[in-house]
């Protein structure tokens, strides 16, 4: 594992995924007040295109070097939401529980990556 490239595409893309929901949030918050689907459709762009990042430096392994980066996204999400929005209680970006908001996150960080490293893997010849 590159821990070095994961961890600067992990922090690029917690920071990347905050800025955009801060800034589309409010916008879509005031059309569909009942609707949070903000949050995974940036979420799901930004983990994929730093997931492609990550994953197209890697010869071997694709699918556990997918899984692993997945993994590591998630540690630096939850270590980076600590620091700035749980401890000092701003948590106006994480909307309804965190234990949910982190369960899903997590999920879809890990699925993306995972799917990632095998579509890397196999062998596609377009003509």
């Amino acid at each position: 594992m590159k821990l070095k490239l994961g961890i600067i595409c992990g922090i690029l893309s917690w920071s990347i995924t905050t800025i955009l929901i801060g800034i589309f949030n409010p916008i879509f918050n005031s059309h569909f007040s009942n609707i949070n689907i903000i949050v995974p459709i940036i979420t799901i762009i930004v983990t994929g295109f730093f997931g492609i990042i990550y994953i197209r430096n890697i010869e071997s392994n694709e699918v556990i070097e997918g899984f692993l980066v997945g993994v590591l996204f998630t540690i630096i999400d939850i270590i980076l939401d600590a620091i700035f929005f749980v401890l000092p209680k701003a948590g106006k970006l994480i909307i309804g529980k965190y234990s949910t908001h982190i369960l899903s996150i997590a999920l879809i960080t890990i699925l993306i990556t995972t799917f990632l490293g095998y579509l890397a893997q196999m062998n596609i010849d377009l003509k």
